[in-house]
């Protein structure tokens, strides 16, 4: 009696909508598979990464839709980390002109918060025409993202990313977009990458325009975040890219050039992570030929057709985001087909494992393997192995010997096998030991490993050193046979080309002094300071606090020889500046932004007396003297930024901090620099909702977390003094500018 099979099963699992399901149920389904679950699956989809003993299940039948280490891409920082270690090897090893690293200028420059606080500071003050955009290094949705008017808004805290915002986007109907690729990995070992022929141009749903950075219906392309505008008609557009490609063409642009661009950069980009992902998947244990990875590569092309990688998306969405009529039938029909052409091509159903390595051929395995999955490729353009290997296998830290030996095989011919050289790594020799030091760190090589580091620094490639290792070792004891030891050779190559000991070129590293080095301690940049009557030297970290400290401040050349109190500003170790005076710390984790708050906090700490509260206030002044009092009743950003946008409406502009005489009513001392001494104050305004008429304590409640005294005594005094003074509550604009009109209007002159 025969028996009846049992049906494969698929799982989709993960934090995902309904809809993302609809796809591969229209694939699998029609085969015969059956829903599983996280226990019975012969073929999973998840949504965000799988638990790591999901991983352990996988094998060439049982396939998943995941490598670990896959955040070398997914997480915004480590895309950078990945890109950017990839372009210092090639210059390395290839030089900073060389081909090679021309090919590498893709990618923004990215700052990760904290820890490239200060470089970005410096960065920002470098090029002041530059703009920046703030990323989460690990949300999706475009959640967090927005683009910064001023560098020193950055955060201080982990899990975010400061990245170049590219300031001239191509256009379609002037507006901005994002190309969105689908790049799949379906092999580490050698390393296979395809490219889908279709994926769509994603739109904003209004113009783009370089003034109006807050617009995040203007500056983003996210159709989770567009989806949100109710002023466009068609808030989410999607262009398939055929459709873009012709258009291209009939605005007289080369589209092919373009696309050769995107697939280098896609190829490169792979490359830059597949050291961490062989690495993760390694470590953990895990069977790469179960694995597979899709990925939604986006790309902004600018103006001048030059593509730039922005992010690569784990997961990448399979519902239907626009319209039917902007795009949305379109997009079904493509991500239908991106699926199907998935499953057959990663061989899902199980039907064409991998062919099992001879003993005698070791490269018509790879061959029959990866000639098969092409013909199963559908859709998908395969971009590695490319068709000019060296082209490509110099960008890897050490290509594997899977990888060469594809490579040869698909070309028939030989392939120039990689030469490697000593990179930032000084040599130490203790009798007949040989030890590495980089990076502070100390690497003890035992005998085979000090020789073949010798055999390498001598020009020799890896499979000659396999075969120089075998004739020292002829009629030695214990010997390894030769598939050992070529095993052995070609990890330790890796490892340490993967630890920055070694990289592919010709180009010498220069040797180290085996002399410990330090780098030179920055001297402090000396400014003068006048406060209230007192002058202040100041120590500043860097330009980036000078140039934003004199915003605020009349800042002065200070003289080498003239004394006076101290105060500094100072790096933080991780991130961010701190304050002190006199030696003392006065507050610490302060972003750039907060510094010139922080300082006047102090200075008006500093100004109280006895009799004399000082008062951390916003004043607006008419020019002569008179000025309006403005308080905030809480911290709410609505209220300051009332007082904000009056500012410059005021006659004499907008001061900052106000000593108060408490015996005389409505009298009080400008302490904001250029500003008339005497001030004359003609009402309180409280920002915030409610009655129109505030008391005195209402008043006195919303200064007192503003207040510098020097006496238990000033708030029973400032109930007296606010008593004399007109107050009104205002929530709005409109009754700003008419108490301000009221209070700060000149006189009428004599017979109008």
């Amino acid at each position: 009696m025969s028996q009846t099979r049992e049906p494969l099963r698929f799982w989709l699992g993960g934090q995902r909508a309904a809809e993302q399901d609809r796809f591969f149920r229209e694939a699998l389904e029609p085969l015969g598979w059956q829903p599983g679950d996280e226990t019975q699956w012969d073929a999973g989809w998840v949504t965000g990464m799988p638990d790591p003993a999901q991983f352990r299940r996988v094998s060439p039948r049982r396939k998943l839709n995941h490598f670990p280490g896959n955040a070398a891409l997914t997480v915004k920082s480590r895309l950078h980390q990945s890109l950017a270690e990839l372009r210092a090897r090639v210059e390395d090893g290839f030089g900073a002109d060389s081909e090679y690293a021309a090919r590498l200028g893709f990618f923004p420059r990215a700052y990760v918060m904290p820890r490239d606080y200060h470089a970005l500071q410096e960065a920002a003050q470098n090029h002041p025409e530059r703009r920046w955009i703030l990323k989460p290094t690990n949300a999706s949705k475009g959640k967090g993202v927005r683009v910064l008017r001023d560098a020193a808004e950055a955060p201080l805290a982990r899990d975010w990313l400061v990245q170049e915002y590219l300031a001239n986007p191509h256009t379609i109907r002037g507006h901005k977009y994002v190309l969105r690729l689908y790049v799949l990995i379906s092999s580490l070992a050698p390393l296979r990458v395809y490219l889908y022929r279709q994926g769509f141009a994603k739109l904003a749903s209004e113009p783009w325009d370089p003034e109006d950075a807050d617009n995040p219906f203007s500056q983003l392309t996210n159709p989770d975040i567009n989806a949100l505008n109710e002023r466009a008609e068609v808030p989410v557009e999607f262009i398939d890219l055929d459709r873009y490609r012709t258009w291209l063409r009939e605005m007289g642009h080369d589209d092919g050039a373009l696309f050769a661009r995107i697939e280098d950069l896609v190829a490169l980009t792979a490359i830059a992570a597949v050291d961490a992902m062989r690495g993760r998947t390694a470590e953990a244990g895990v069977d790469p030929r179960g694995c597979y990875e899709l990925l939604g590569l986006d790309c902004l092309v600018d103006d001048t057709l030059k593509p730039w990688i922005l992010e690569c998306n784990l997961s990448p969405s399979l519902g239907i985001c626009a319209g039917p009529e902007s795009g949305g039938r379109v997009e079904a029909a493509v991500k239908g087909g991106l699926v199907r052409d998935l499953v057959t091509l990663v061989d899902i159903p199980g039907e064409h494992p991998p062919a099992e390595a001879g003993s005698e051929d070791e490269i018509a395995p790879l061959v029959t393997e990866a000639r098969a999955e092409l013909a199963r490729a559908g859709g998908f353009r395969r971009l590695l192995p490319a068709s000019e290997p060296e082209r490509y296998l110099p960008c890897f830290s050490l290509p594997s010997r899977a990888d060469l030996l594809l490579a040869e095989g698909l070309t028939g011919r030989p392939v120039t096998p990689p030469r490697l050289s000593r990179r930032r790594v000084t040599e130490l020799i203790d009798g007949e030991s040989l030890a590495l030091h980089a990076r502070d760190r100390l690497y003890r090589l035992n005998d085979t490993a000090a020789l073949i580091w010798l055999l390498a620094n001598e020009g020799l490639a890896p499979d000659a050193i396999v075969e120089e290792l075998a004739r020292l070792a002829i009629g030695a004891e214990g010997a390894p046979d030769l598939a050992t030891q070529r095993q052995e050779v070609w990890q330790t190559l890796g490892d340490w080309c993967r630890l920055g000991l070694l990289c592919q070129g010709q180009a010498p590293a220069p040797r180290e002094s085996l002399a410990p080095t330090r780098m030179p301690r920055d001297r402090p940049i000396r400014r003068g300071l006048e406060f209230d009557g007192r002058r202040w030297r100041l120590e500043l970290a860097d330009g980036a606090v000078l140039t934003r400290l004199a915003r605020d401040f009349p800042l002065e050349a200070w003289p080498a020889e003239e004394e006076a109190p101290t105060l500094a500003v100072l790096r933080e170790p991780g991130a961010g500046y701190a304050l002190a005076a006199e030696g003392e710390w006065i507050a610490g984790r302060l972003g750039l932004t907060h510094l010139a708050g922080a300082l006047r906090r102090h200075l008006l700490h500093r100004a109280a007396t006895p009799g004399r509260p000082v008062a951390e206030v916003e004043l607006l002044s008419d020019g002569t003297g008179g000025a309006v009092l403005c308080l905030c009743a809480s911290d709410a950003a609505w209220a300051a930024s009332l007082i904000e946008a009056q500012a410059g409406e005021a006659p004499g502009g907008r001061g900052q901090g106000l000593r108060l005489r408490l015996e005389t009513p409505a009298q009080g001392e400008s302490l904001s620099p250029g500003a008339p001494r005497a001030v004359r104050l003609r009402g309180v305004l409280l920002v915030e909702e409610g009655p129109s008429l505030p008391t005195p304590l209402d008043l006195l409640a919303a200064l007192l977390p503003r207040l510098h005294a020097a006496d238990d005594a000033a708030p029973q005094a400032l109930l007296g003094w606010f008593a004399g003074l007109p107050a009104r509550r205002v929530a709005s604009e409109v009754e700003i500018e008419a108490a301000l009109s009221d209070w700060l209007a000149p006189p009428a002159a004599v017979g109008d």
